[in-house]
């Protein structure tokens, strides 16, 4: 199994956000804007998990040098059944530089957008919390 699958089913925040690069890019299946940075990319991760249940992934594709993944997963969220895909691109160190999400239905991605949209403020804090931190620790 994967590290980052492992990490995700665990639900060990640390292990995920210790595999992404520092400038990995994150683009949500429900925003326009791609999202810059661990410390968001962390931030949104760790609300997904808050949002979304009986999250796993069922299926693992990985290209011949393993450096493209898709991870496909299934989850629940206000009682609505969804399922998406992980893409995700590791760098020459073998960190996220690239994190891409896709879910379907449409109905399932509107509330995902709506869960995320209430967690956003929080999302924003912790994410400049961490970066207040590693300047502070620099």
């Amino acid at each position: 199994m994967h590290p980052f699958r492992a990490a995700v089913e665990a639900r060990d925040e640390a292990a995920v956000e210790a595999l992404l690069a520092d400038d990995v890019v994150f683009t949500s299946p429900v925003a326009f804007k791609p999202y810059p940075g661990k410390a968001l990319t962390a931030a949104i991760l760790r609300a997904v998990l808050r949002v979304v249940e009986d999250f796993r992934y069922v299926r693992e594709i990985a290209d011949a040098d393993g450096r493209d993944h898709a991870f496909v997963f299934e989850a629940t969220l206000d009682g609505k059944q969804l399922t998406g895909c992980d893409f995700l691109h590791f760098d020459e160190n073998g960190k996220i530089d690239d994190f891409m999400v896709m879910v379907r239905p449409l109905t399932a991605a509107q509330a995902l957008a709506a869960r995320m949209g209430e967690q956003f403020e929080r999302v924003k804090a912790e994410a400049t919390e961490q970066v207040l931190r590693e300047r502070a620790d620099a």
